[in-house]
């Protein structure tokens, strides 16, 4: 029941009025106004009345035996509602019931007719009575509509099937309703919507129009109650889950219990885990708490949540290394013969490790530093790590610190987490069985940052002398000694290494590896590895040297030799095919054969076609991957004098550019250059490769050069690159990566490289048989790299 009035007076138990009232006209009707409550057509409701003139009506309409005009309020908090008050839509109602209550309250039962509308209020009667215009339900039939009927009729079936309990006599209802407005008023009838959008819907007279609306609001009840029901079922199901598992571990329990299995095999996987906490060699505070959580553990059912979770950490306490194991002294002999039985050549690097192992020899307990190798991809930093662990006579371990970006990563999530582990560092520890391993973090330039923390943070306690002996991770809540781990860190690059993590490394840099060192790797390492890998003996495969060379300088480009690895295993598959079809007899492998094997060249010389032309010069730049030549071209046209750069070039490099342009302005005298051509004449800079970023200072003589060289249409040698960045005085300033650009010009086949004058102490970088192969000119001023570098003019240079 929709209670509309709040209780007032009536004079006799459903009888007549005591005071006489004019007759109503044809046209008026006798209003009742009500609060909440939206009569629609069709529809029955009980209504509760007590406001004296509501009450009044109500007599009156059943006295006269006429139907009422439900009007609903616009405000529900007004007691005593006016005119204006109410809304100007509501429904003829006809009172099929009018009751009295024992406590004084009036009821009526009133049946929806049809809809009306106010078109004036009437006064002279005690209750309010209005001239109404009836509106009679339109009569529209249209494919559209018949349409928009059929698809609120399947919306209204759904959704009462959706709803739970639903009567079976409401869904026949709907199923048989043959009229689209009937439908819809029905459907609003039931809805439960808020009162001003059902008087919204009773106020649209349109069938289509109405359809929409009620079509509309109910496609979204219905995908409320699709969701209800879904997450009511998959409550159920949970719950249904836990039950089940409970009454199953009862059950276990009870029957363990009946064979007297129960108690008695607890209590001896007990006893075993106080053995193993005895036996692990736990500092005492850490066997403290280990068995602090072991008598939790033993006051814990099996059944509980949490006894999977403190049986777990208790297995990890117990198998971690906690004591450390025999010293084994360190034989640098057998260090040194292991270093050149593994690697070819890096006499530097295998002189700084013999100096690290004898210094870990005479003070075993002293705070050595961590070395961190820096070197392009495939130059051996990894396996490095892997030697010295042999020649310690340790257990190694890698860490791959590669895209994490999880502080948790390296000191491990809390206990409460589900599934939570410890971090990497005790994970590696664990998985070597020592505490004094060699744990190589790989990849520590690739950290990343991200809202979980900062790994590379967590990594400076890891790394310190001063604080690793109490490292603390937050799964296993003790702290763990890692003072006797020796530390070797990897990168590619330094600039990613955050400064803090850099400070507490020391930095051993592995350059790229010359052609010839890369024909011994090849000839020591690779080929007898290749070989094995597929399943061909020794005998059956021969290489030749000349092979090996065409491999390196034709299919291949790189400052590693993974990629000659790769190229190597090629070859021994294409024979290994010839072998496994029944080929007898060993199988050579020479340089004019790999076309056929490899296919054509991959990497060809360019120099000569690049340099032919005034205003190319050949440069030299540093990559992560090794070093690199680099083409500078240059070109005029007419012009006002701007200077066009283009190659995807960096701020630095940019600049570098421009301040070759202002030298050769100020010392176009000197070069025979008319001043007057730089105002006419548009200078377009490019270097190629213009999908590859480039910055930095290094280019600068090599594009002073090619200006110079276009403006007075002198040739470039073709067999000179240079490096070196510039002032505006003209002074050519050092610069770095000496190493890999002037192995990247012995690789390219030059013979003439210009380097910065102030670079000279990197000469004993630079490996002996590339120094032979090259004639080093060494520039102070950029004047001495034009008189060296271009070749004579063969015409006069233009007025």
């Amino acid at each position: 029941m929709v209670e509309a009035d709040l209780p007032g007076g009536m004079n006799e138990r459903g009888g007549r009025s005591e005071t006489s009232s004019p007759p109503l006209p044809s046209d008026a009707l006798v209003i009742v106004p009500v609060r909440n409550l939206v009569l629609f057509p069709g529809h029955v409701v009980p209504i509760t009345v007590g406001r004296a003139r509501s009450v009044a009506a109500a007599q009156q309409a059943v006295r006269d035996q006429r139907p009422v005009g439900i009007l609903m309020q616009r405000s529900p908090e007004t007691a005593e509602p006016t005119t204006a008050d109410m809304y100007r839509f509501g429904v003829i109602a006809n009172i099929v019931r009018y009751i009295t209550g024992p406590d004084g309250t009036h009821h009526l039962v009133c049946q929806g007719d049809q809809r009306f509308q106010v078109v004036e209020f009437l006064d002279g009667w005690p209750f309010f009575v209005a001239r109404v215009l009836r509106i009679p339900e339109p009569d529209a039939h249209s494919p559209e509509i018949e349409a928009r009927f059929l698809h609120l009729k399947a919306q209204a079936t759904e959704a009462l099937q959706l709803l739970p309990q639903a009567p079976e006599e409401l869904l026949a209802a709907v199923q048989s309703v043959t009229s689209p407005g009937v439908l819809a008023d029905l459907a609003a009838a039931y809805m439960d919507l808020k009162p001003e959008e059902k008087q919204e819907i009773l106020e649209t007279v349109d069938i289509a129009a109405r359809t929409e609306k009620v079509s509309r609001i109910l496609a979204h009840r219905i995908e409320v109650l699709r969701l209800s029901q879904e997450i009511g079922r998959q409550t159920k199901a949970a719950i249904d889950e836990r039950q089940r598992e409970v009454l199953l571990r009862e059950q276990l329990a009870a029957i363990q219990r009946e064979l007297g299995e129960g108690e008695g095999a607890k209590a001896e996987e007990m006893a075993e885990l106080a053995e193993a906490i005895g036996k692990a060699h736990m500092p005492q505070e850490v066997e403290d708490h280990a068995r602090k959580e072991l008598r939790r553990l033993q006051r814990m059912p099996e059944a509980a949540a949490e006894y999977g979770m403190v049986r777990t950490y208790l297995d990890w306490l117990i198998e971690l290394p906690w004591g450390l194991p025999e010293e084994t002294p360190i034989d640098i002999a057998e260090a040194r013969r292991i270093l050149e039985e593994d690697h070819y050549g890096l006499a530097k690097i295998k002189r700084r490790i013999l100096e690290y192992l004898a210094v870990r020899k005479l003070a075993p307990h002293g705070k050595a530093p961590i070395l961190c190798f820096v070197g392009p991809p495939g130059v051996g930093k990894t396996s490095l790590g892997q030697s010295i662990a042999r020649a310690m006579n340790r257990k190694f371990v890698r860490v791959s610190l590669g895209g994490v970006h999880d502080e948790a990563e390296i000191r491990g999530h809390r206990r409460t987490y589900i599934g939570a582990l410890p971090g990497n560092i005790v994970q590696a520890i664990r998985k070597a069985g020592a505490r004094d391993c060699v744990m190589m973090l790989d990849e520590i330039d690739k950290l990343g940052a991200g809202v979980q923390g900062d790994p590379g943070a967590a990594l400076l306690e890891v790394l310190d002398p001063e604080q690793n002996n109490t490292f603390r991770d937050n799964y296993l809540g003790v702290p763990f000694d890692l003072s006797r781990v020796v530390f070797i860190a990897t990168a590619n690059v330094l600039d990613t290494i955050p400064g803090p993590l850099r400070d507490r490394t020391e930095i051993i840099v592995l350059a790229g590896y010359t052609a010839e060192e890369k024909l011994h790797i090849a000839r020591r390492y690779l080929v007898a590895r290749q070989l094995a890998a597929n399943g061909v003996h020794p005998g059956q495969v021969e290489i030749s040297d000349e092979a090996l060379r065409e491999i390196i300088a034709h299919y291949t480009r790189e400052a590693g030799v993974r990629n000659l690895e790769r190229e190597i295993g090629k070859v021994i598959r294409h024979a290994a095919v010839r072998i496994a079809e029944g080929e007898s007899g060993a199988i050579h492998v020479t340089a004019e054969g790999l076309a056929g094997i490899l296919g054509p060249h991959q990497f060809e010389s360019e120099l000569a076609m690049r340099t032919s032309v005034p205003g190319v010069a050949t440069g030299l730049a540093w990559t992560p991957v090794g070093g690199d030549i680099l083409f500078i071209e240059a070109t005029r046209g007419p012009g006002s004098g701007r200077l066009i750069l283009t190659g995807q070039l960096g701020e630095v490099m940019r600049e570098s550019a421009q301040a070759a342009l202002s030298i050769v302005k100020n010392r176009a005298d000197s070069f025979g250059i008319d001043p007057a051509r730089f105002e006419k004449t548009d200078i377009h800079v490019h270097v190629p490769a213009g999908a590859i970023p480039k910055d930095g200072p290094s280019a600068g003589v090599a594009m002073f050069t090619a200006l110079v060289s276009l403006m007075t249409e002198r040739c470039v040698r073709e067999d000179t690159a240079m490096t070196g960045e510039i002032s505006l005085r003209g002074l050519v300033l050092p610069v770095g990566g000496i190493k890999e650009k002037v192995i990247a010009a012995h690789a390219a086949g030059l013979s003439r490289v210009m380097l910065p004058a102030r670079n000279k102490k990197d000469l004993d970088d630079i490996p002996e048989e590339v120094r032979k192969g090259l004639e080093l000119v060494w520039l102070e001023h950029v004047d001495e790299a034009i008189s060296l570098a271009l070749k004579p003019s063969a015409k006069a240079a233009d007025a």
